[in-house]
């Protein structure tokens, strides 16, 4: 068997494909995507499945109850649309804790969580993992060699998002995947950290998985279970 046919049993079964970073608007702020244009450029381009990765940060101008509100609202859009198209649609996100810039992806999330998140967010993550237990939830630094970012103590992780794809910024991802192979970080992610119409990178990666997830706490089974492939570009596979 040659290398073409074992990339083609692969893709054959890890066949289904998600993207795991994909932004928003009007709640990531920096999105311009709505939430039908996501669902229908996901399922155009073939995909089985996005989460919906929205910026997740303390709100001075609304209550927790009506930023929650506001939070879910793009989620539950984009969910109604990829429904109407075949397209599953999970609910994760991107947190940032108060203390500096590094953003955190979590699969498996729900409002109850959120809500005791958000609660958590001032105190920074070394006291989030250490306080806060999510048994059937996953934990992951996003992009932590962009500029900005700082690392953090790896047993505070449980993966690490290797592969971020933003064109607009240096994710320096030679130097992340040397990072977590040094420090025994054995659950990367690749992300193409969607956001904005015209750039070319919706759909730059993807998760290949066995089955389709039931929702996000699913992903985060998966992702634990380490029995996924990473797909970077078209039919290109990390082992």
């Amino acid at each position: 068997m040659n290398l073409n046919d074992i990339k083609l049993k692969l893709l054959n079964e890890y066949k289904y494909k998600i993207e795991l970073h994909a932004h928003t608007s009007p709640v990531s702020g920096c999105s311009q995507i709505l939430p039908k244009d996501m669902a229908e450029t996901y399922k155009a381009l073939g995909y089985d499945g996005v989460v919906i990765t929205n910026h997740f940060n303390v709100r001075g101008d609304m209550t927790k109850e009506e930023y929650l509100d506001f939070y879910l609202k793009d989620y539950e859009e984009t969910k109604v649309y990829g429904e109407s198209l075949g397209l599953k649609v999970y609910l994760g996100t991107e947190i940032r804790f108060t203390e500096n810039n590094n953003d955190y992806l979590i699969f498996g999330v729900n409002r109850q969580i959120l809500s005791e998140i958000y609660d958590l967010l001032p105190y920074g993550v070394e006291n989030f993992r250490k306080t806060y237990k999510m048994e059937e939830s996953i934990f992951i630094q996003a992009h932590p060699f962009r500029d900005g970012m700082v690392r953090v103590d790896p047993e505070l992780l449980d993966g690490m998002e290797v592969y971020n794809l933003h064109p607009n910024h240096n994710s320096r991802v030679a130097l992340a995947s040397k990072y977590a192979k040094e420090n025994g970080i054995d659950i990367i992610i690749a992300g193409s950290d969607y956001h904005h119409p015209g750039l070319n990178h919706e759909g730059l990666s993807a998760l290949r998985s066995t089955y389709l997830p039931e929702d996000s706490f699913d992903i985060a089974k998966i992702l634990k279970s380490k029995d996924y492939l990473l797909e970077i570009g078209t039919g290109k596979i990390l082992l």
